[in-house]
């Protein structure tokens, strides 16, 4: 199994998804996206084995890949979706901005101001504003400080994990959470946590400089195509109808597979407890009625919890960075 495919805990959620084991889920046969990308929905840093099968998100993924030459994929959601079928909405009272400014990764540092981006999040956002970074800025005492100093919440949702240490299963719980306390979600650049919001009822908006990468590669980058293509999603404020139908397509909401057919794709055993599979076969749906089958080649971006002064924690008790 790729170590990718546990990012953020993906599987953990599609194995409860699926009535299996979620402290421990089987081994996945193919490849999982992980994140939104403007590209074939894969990391293009990482190496892939021909004829291993892709698991991406939605339809329209599905076509770019296509257009790559990748054959073998198919589509079956995003865990996201499946995490808010899961886990109906109780509606709470929303208040404020959750802000995700452009972050780097282990392998890129990112290049910015951030003084000039809190200028232009205090110019649009009327109400208070949680900024949740990355484990990498958010350990960096010089970044972090920037965001507290503004008088802003400042948290960070944990580690994504790697080559199969620091795995987090409760990474997008806890930012379901979080975006769930709030009205809005913005970013200076359309991204994952984006989409995420959307999908859980927060009102999208995507402005600022959008910093840079150090080496930024176009399949992350792509920033006039991505303004262009995806127009409707940036701004102060956005269009909530068209924002709503543009994330479901991008993250498949609305082609989310039976436990079944998802445990045939991945090769998965049937669980011990057939009628917790039956329960969790019937759970609504996010983004209307489920399409069935799956979408092939010729048819169709670290743990710790509510972290709000604290450094993260790995599931160890290590804090991040230490």
């Amino acid at each position: 199994m790729h170590h990718a495919n546990h990012y953020y805990g993906h599987s953990h959620v599609l194995a409860r998804y699926c009535g299996l084991d979620d402290r421990d889920p089987p081994r996945i046969h193919g490849y999982l996206q992980h994140g939104w990308n403007i590209g074939d929905g894969m990391a293009y840093d990482h190496e892939f084995v021909p004829g291993v099968p892709l698991f991406l998100w939605s339809e329209r993924t599905r076509r770019r890949a296509w257009s790559l030459g990748r054959r073998q994929t198919y589509v079956v959601g995003s865990p996201w979706a499946y995490l808010l079928a899961m886990e109906p909405d109780d509606p709470p009272r929303r208040e404020g901005t959750i802000w995700y400014p452009f972050h780097g990764w282990e392998g890129q540092q990112i290049v910015g101001d951030h003084d000039r981006l809190i200028e232009e999040i205090r110019a649009v956002e009327p109400g208070p504003v949680t900024v949740c970074l990355y484990w990498q800025e958010y350990r960096s005492a010089r970044v972090r400080q920037h965001y507290e100093r503004a008088g802003f919440r400042v948290i960070c949702h944990g580690y994504r994990g790697g080559r199969w240490r620091d795995l987090d299963p409760g990474f997008l719980h806890r930012q379901l959470a979080e975006l769930r306390r709030h009205r809005r979600v913005a970013s200076n650049r359309l991204c994952s946590a984006v989409f995420y919001g959307i999908l859980a009822g927060c009102e999208p908006a995507v402005y600022g400089d959008p910093m840079q990468l150090a080496g930024e590669a176009p399949i992350w980058g792509g920033q006039p195509r991505i303004r262009r293509q995806w127009a409707a999603l940036h701004g102060p404020q956005v269009d909530p109808d068209s924002a709503r139908a543009l994330a479901v397509a991008e993250l498949g909401a609305d082609r989310l597979l039976p436990p079944a057919e998802l445990r045939r794709l991945f090769r998965w055993p049937e669980p011990a407890d057939r009628h917790r599979a039956t329960a969790t076969a019937t759970a609504p749906r996010p983004g209307g009625e489920q399409h069935g089958g799956t979408g092939n080649g010729q048819h169709g971006g670290v743990t710790g919890g509510e972290t709000t002064g604290s450094a993260p924690t790995s599931r160890h008790g290590t804090e991040v960075g230490r």
